[in-house]
């Protein structure tokens, strides 16, 4: 049997003891093992898979963690962590209480910066080369490795533009593949493409013009070119940018041919690479899919809808729009403060316009909800898709903050559905047209209604909804955290308990909310979304400017950043889970 080579590297020092001419087994045992342990426990598969070869050049030319090595976004960073101490502890790769799925600071001191959202790498790496000047370790290198969907972003251009002008001991990595997790868009993707391995672009480089030493572009499967470029790299004084050419899923068939699908994959057959069956049985619809159908019906009925997202229309299904009217539906790439004010301009000139971003990345443009949207009273629908806790990706991820974030805007509503139907419905209320601009917040994953494409009907704005009778405690609920409400009913023997579906952080309906204040003397508010600012917040400022006594009791998340784990265990620990639930309302009793 054939001696392992990876099986003897535990650290980047044990990968430095090779001769150059082994790094090509490594690659090999390396991306073999990153295939085993994601067919079986699932995660990111085909950004690692496409940067194996880079990752052993860096670790092997630079002298980490001495020299500062920092992934952009993280997806591609599995090789990294195998090859930095976590290769016995891959197994545990997103799950509760193992390694996160992105770079960590407190989890290794390989992990110089810790990441999860796109486009930080150049300005955090440039602030440690800085700080290496300031403390005069001239020689300490600083590499980012950035993805080129990535650094087409605003922020990345703003880091570019700042180390344009230093001399500091900095290198970025363009690691090209031309897709992020869709296919890269707009013009530098096109500029991009012209420089493949035969040739370059014939006008100015880019980068050149920010004050980069620009070099490439150079195979990044090629281990020995890598090795001499990143060599003679190290002796470049200033910023240096290298441009790698490399193909995402490199190593597996299908995920070289499909790299949408084999992004995060699931599970598949190690061996074959084919993903396992899914199930036949008729399920529930994923609520981004529920989106995504209903856009096209909308769009059909009303030619001035239009859809917008940031880099996201696979995971937030507006590619069934893209597919049916492509010049009414936009990918603007990783471009969340963009697409909003981009949303705004096009709601300007009467257009009904949905605005779909990921709960997590609207925060990147908190300014332009509020002064290009929310000031100017311009009703764009926001669309946010994995609100609450999104289980595996991790703290990173979670869109938990959303309620308490977008409450306090002015000229703002902001909803949650109960089940699919109310997003179709709300949807359409919005599609028929608002005057203020409403946020409408949804979960990962599959809702609970099959039959869910029924005719549309009007939503009130501002209305809420009791779901079940009851006079010793009064539950309130937002959004799908319901299901979970309803299934602790089922496991205690106080059945005289009343539930009530919110729907609206704002404008609540205050109507409601007398007339539960009246009649219960103990009241439950239950989100999954921060406890602090959000929709418990808003109940308490309710009952305060009203003077009510009542015994108020919030349940949502802690201050604190939930880790990885699936969303059951995650809702568990937060005290969401039905069995958390119930044990609260039987210690009421």
């Amino acid at each position: 049997m054939a001696t392992s080579l990876l099986d003897e590297i535990r650290f980047p020092e044990d990968l430095r003891k090779l001769a150059p001419g082994q790094l090509p087994q490594v690659a090999k045992e390396l991306r073999k093992f990153i295939i085993d342990i994601v067919a079986t426990k699932e995660g990111h598969l085909g950004a690692s898979l496409g940067v194996v070869e880079l990752t052993i050049a860096l670790h092997y030319v630079f002298n980490t963690p001495d020299d500062i090595l920092v992934w952009d976004v993280g997806h591609q960073a599995y090789g990294h962590k195998i090859l930095t101490g976590r290769k016995d502890t891959f197994h545990t790769n997103r799950r509760l209480n193992g390694i996160s799925g992105f770079p960590k600071r407190e989890e290794s001191v390989y992990d110089a910066f810790g990441v999860g959202h796109s486009s930080t790498a150049i300005s955090a790496t440039l602030g440690m080369a800085i700080a290496a000047q300031l403390n005069g370790d001239a020689k300490r290198q600083h590499i980012a490795v950035v993805g080129d969907a990535s650094i087409a972003s605003g922020m990345a251009f703003e880091g570019l533009n700042h180390a344009g002008v230093t001399n500091t001991n900095l290198l970025v990595i363009l690691n090209d593949n031309a897709i992020g997790i869709d296919p890269s868009v707009g013009a530098l993707k096109e500029y991009l493409t012209k420089a493949t391995l035969k040739k370059t672009p014939n006008q100015d480089n880019i980068f050149e013009a920010l004050n980069f030493d620009y070099s490439g572009p150079v195979d990044g499967h090629n281990l020995m070119e890598l090795l001499q470029e990143l060599e003679r790299l190290k002796k470049v004084p200033g910023p240096k940018l290298l441009h790698v050419i490399t193909k995402k899923g490199k190593g597996l068939r299908q995920a070289e041919e499909d790299q949408v699908k084999y992004h995060a994959p699931g599970k598949f057959n190690k061996d074959t690479g084919d993903l396992l069956p899914k199930s036949a049985v008729l399920q529930p619809p994923k609520f981004q899919d529920v989106f995504g159908i209903t856009m096209v019906q909308l769009a059909e009925q009303n030619p001035k809808i239009m859809g917008i997202t940031p880099a996201m229309p696979t995971g937030s299904s507006l590619k069934f729009m893209m597919d049916k009217f492509p010049a009414r539906a936009f990918d603007v790439g990783i471009a969340e403060q963009h697409a909003v004010t981009f949303a705004a301009g096009l709601v300007a000139q009467g257009m009904t316009v949905f605005c779909n971003i990921y709960s997590t990345f609207l925060q990147r443009a908190y300014d332009q909800v509020i002064h290009d949207v929310c000031l100017q009273k311009l009703p764009v629908i926001f669309c946010l898709d994995r609100a609450g806790i999104v289980g595996e990706d991790g703290a990173t991820h979670h869109g938990i903050f959303d309620l308490a974030y977008l409450r306090c805007h002015p000229n703002l509503t902001v909803f949650a559905p109960r089940i699919e139907i109310e997003l179709r419905n709300m949807m359409y209320t919005a599609s028929m047209g608002l005057d203020l601009p409403i946020a409408i917040r949804y979960p990962r994953g599959r809702g609970r209604t099959i039959d869910w494409k029924q005719p549309f009907s009007k939503i009130e704005i501002g209305k809420g909804e009791q779901i079940k009778d009851g006079m010793s405690i009064a539950i309130l609920t937002i959004g799908t955290i319901f299901n979970n409400v309803m299934d602790a009913l089922e496991s205690i023997d106080n059945k005289d308990i009343a539930v009530y579906d919110l729907r609206f952080v704002k404008p609540m309906d205050e109507v409601l909310l007398h007339l539960i204040f009246k009649k219960h003397q103990t009241i439950i508010t239950l989100e999954d979304g921060v406890k602090s600012g959000g929709f418990g917040s808003a109940v308490l400022e309710f009952a305060a400017s009203h003077n009510y006594k009542n015994n108020i009791h919030l349940l949502g998340v802690s201050d604190d950043f939930p880790e990885q784990g699936t969303i059951d265990e995650l809702q568990d620990l937060s005290g969401l889970s039905p069995i958390n639930i119930a044990a609260f309302l039987n210690s009421l009793q």
